[in-house]
């Protein structure tokens, strides 16, 4: 089993192993949830790296990653478990043909494990060869405060009950990072329950350097463009900001049409690959996409 790392260095090293490229304040906060067993909670814009972290944690320690994808409507029993209706259903049915319905028995059989479906909090409660794993709560922001609570009470005691089965406590508790894009406030108790970090978007070098790490085929000049459009795209009062996520696929975008150099002709042809609302590209396209890459190429001339 691959031990968390000793220090705030290592763990940035460690996630480096991964692609993963982070400042000292995301690295410091990680290596305190990793070596006080803390719940991480990663606030920020969509497309900042907050979802990669966590797969770069389980991959780096070689922990198995638990998704629990959060959305409007989700509740305690859809994230915990649920029964095979349809397996219950032939075995009842199975049972009934062959005479032998025996109501007790029968309902022991159908509410055992055989029969049971482990949605991610109940499977990030069980034990593996390879140590706890990574529970990725991913936008925790689209779920109400109904769901906060149980989330509250389930990371305070790492445990969960089956009425059924009764209870399944974690044997060790799971790394847990919980993500939100701010689309509302999460209340403060699940907060406060938690090592609280807010994920900016990275300037420009460090952003240079995950381009790199993503996209090795995109040449340095090919980088630095990118990264300065997209840095002055974001003050541009937009709709939606692109993230580092469009940066890099913006890149594998250009890198696909032999492209060595931004044009204003190839920008307006591809904007659709780092905007994703149409006022956003029509605001954008044409002679303002003209304008902005002359102010990128400055900004680029000045930090040379």
């Amino acid at each position: 089993m691959i031990q968390p790392p000793a220090n705030i260095d290592d763990t940035i090293d460690l996630l480096a192993t991964q692609n993963y490229i982070c400042n000292r304040g995301l690295g410091t906060v990680a290596f305190l949830a990793l070596s006080l067993g803390k719940p991480l909670f990663l606030e920020g814009e969509a497309g900042v790296g907050k979802t990669e972290i966590a797969k770069a944690i389980a991959a780096a320690l070689g922990r198995k990653l638990i998704r629990l994808q959060c959305y409007e409507g989700l509740d305690a029993a859809s994230a915990i478990y649920e029964w095979n209706f349809a397996a219950q259903m032939i075995a009842i049915r199975t049972a009934e043909a062959s005479g032998a319905a025996d109501r007790n028995a029968l309902k022991d059989e159908l509410f055992s494990e055989d029969y049971l479906i482990r949605r991610p909090l109940l499977e990030a409660m069980e034990s593996y060869p390879e140590g706890p794993p990574v529970l990725l709560i991913d936008e925790v922001d689209r779920t109400d405060e109904p769901f906060e609570a149980f989330l509250l009470e389930a990371l305070s005691d790492f445990q969960v009950t089956i009425p059924e089965l009764g209870t399944v406590r974690a044997p060790e508790p799971p790394i847990v990072i919980l993500t939100s894009n701010r689309t509302r406030e999460v209340h403060d108790a699940l907060k406060r329950r938690c090592l609280y970090h807010w994920v900016d978007y990275p300037d420009h070098e460090r952003e240079v350097e995950i381009l790199r790490q993503r996209v090795p085929e995109c040449t340095a000049t090919l980088s630095a463009e990118i990264v300065a459009f997209v840095q002055r795209l974001r003050g541009q009062d937009l709709f939606k900001n692109p993230g580092v996520a469009e940066s890099v696929d913006w890149a594998r975008c250009l890198i696909a049409l032999d492209a060595v150099s931004l044009s204003p002709e190839m920008v307006s042809d591809t904007l659709g690959a780092v905007l994703k609302y149409q006022d956003d590209i029509a605001k954008i396209a044409g002679s303002e996409a003209t304008r902005i890459l002359d102010d990128a190429r400055a900004d680029i001339a000045r930090m040379a």
